[in-house]
């Protein structure tokens, strides 16, 4: 009988434990998700943005999630290169630069052509903006390659760790190889172990030899090594006064913190139609606008291919120009859903915005620099660098219809779960998918 009431104890003793483990993580996870936008140091605070993403994730009750019918307005046309070509000739029509990496990014924001969009405010929140930020170092993205920034005398380290390494794997290398010689044929299984840890080592001082022809490259030529150092110093002197804030672009958690607020910007252009259309939601139904993506910079764009596959990979992707902004429509019933696209609609029909509905949940915005629409010659003739083929982009002579479609019901809870399930896997791109955006 003792045996049995210490065994339940033990038992509502571990369920205890668990449940308080389950608890506390839990909680760290929230706090961490609340604490998140503490990263934005132009926003209000992280209180505000928890408070408000609480608002666009609230459950909006029964018959909430009613059928939607996507306006033609917002999608995709017959010809479905059209919409990105849109976007690629207003590019062009105006020149506008579009950023490579952070750092051509903070050169951009320092020079007045971007401007900080605040973490949270009455109508919008930024949620899902620089989720893929990571703390890795700086780097310059050239010739499809990130290079790592370094000041004069990081460079020397980085090579005499490189240097140090290819000793140490080249001796361990040779040691392995003569220990081999030394065993006889009965000894096999030894023999397996020494071949894969010597094939283990040589990759090492594959990886390594690349790392150095990667340097040597582009450090290895006086003007490109004094333009990437120089690159390094005034990303060190910006860090010093950012935002209201210093950071050491030396230590991991300032770096990702930087990156967010680089992330966490717009062309005015492209500002003004965020709050207009954030504006009349919040007046109609007391919600701020979930924003999820502002300006990518194409290196930042490349990775987030990776596992959406949406993220335009041409040389000219829409987000890199700080034109184009991301609406998070997840959590939004029937009416809202609604709602917005007509507001988007209306901004498309007067010539301002090119716009499109996407399956993962986005509407994605596209501002045209002064409110007017490129021609359709202009479009046309952008259409192959929209991924369109050379006979295709040679017969398009006029906009084309939009594909019509189905009402859609609007996403429940459930459907909502499965969806971020599905997307937190990692997702093949498709190469024609990759180019809606």
């Amino acid at each position: 009988m003792g045996k049995r009431i210490l065994f339940l104890f033990l038992v509502i003793a571990a369920a205890g434990v668990a449940a308080w483990g389950s608890w506390h993580f839990i909680a760290q996870r929230r706090l961490h998700q609340s604490s998140a936008v503490s990263t934005f140091d132009n926003s209000t605070n992280s209180t505000s943005w928890a408070v408000a993403v609480e608002k666009v994730k609230a459950d909006r009750g029964p018959g909430a999630y009613m059928a939607v019918e996507t306006p033609p307005e917002l999608r995709h046309y017959s010809d479905r290169h059209w919409f990105l070509a849109t976007q690629v000739a207003e590019i062009a029509k105006y020149n506008v630069h579009t950023c490579q990496d952070y750092v051509d990014l903070a050169g951009m924001i320092q020079r007045g052509e971007l401007v900080a969009v605040p973490g949270v405010t009455d109508s919008y929140v930024l949620y899902g903006v620089a989720a893929k930020a990571d703390d890795s170092p700086f780097t310059k993205y050239q010739d499809d390659h990130s290079i790592e920034l370094y000041s004069e005398a990081q460079l020397n380290d980085a090579y005499q760790r490189i240097n140090a390494k290819r000793s140490n794997l080249s001796t361990e290398i040779a040691s392995l190889k003569v220990q081999l010689g030394k065993l006889s044929k009965r000894d096999r299984t030894k023999q397996t172990e020494l071949q894969k840890q010597i094939a283990e080592r040589e990759q090492d001082l594959k990886s390594t030899e690349e790392d150095k022809a990667l340097l040597d490259q582009f450090y290895g030529q006086p003007d490109s090594r004094r333009k990437l150092t120089s690159d390094y110093e005034a990303l060190q002197t910006l860090a010093k006064n950012f935002m209201g804030r210093s950071y050491n672009i030396d230590d991991p958690s300032d770096r990702q913190a930087m990156k967010a607020n680089l992330l966490a910007s717009l062309k005015p252009e492209a500002l003004r139609i965020l709050e207009e259309v954030a504006s009349a939601y919040h007046r109609q139904f007391d919600r701020p606008l979930p924003v999820s993506s502002l300006v990518r910079p194409e290196q930042y764009q490349h990775a987030l291919s990776r596992v959406n596959r949406n993220a335009v990979v041409i040389d000219t992707p829409p987000h890199s120009t700080g034109l184009a902004f991301d609406i998070d429509y997840r959590f939004m019933g029937g009416a809202e859903q609604t709602f917005v696209m007509a507001e988007l609609a209306r901004l498309k029909n007067e010539g301002r915005i090119e716009v499109i509905r996407e399956r993962n949940a986005n509407y994605h915005v596209f501002a045209f620099v002064n409110g007017t629409r490129p021609n359709d010659e202009l479009i046309a003739a952008s259409l192959e660098k929209a991924g369109a083929d050379v006979e295709e982009a040679n017969h398009a002579t006029a906009e084309p219809t939009n594909v019509k479609s189905k009402p859609e019901k609007a996403q429940t809870k459930t459907a909502r779960s499965k969806a971020s399930a599905a997307k937190s896997k990692a997702i093949k791109p498709n190469s024609k998918a990759r180019k809606r955006r």
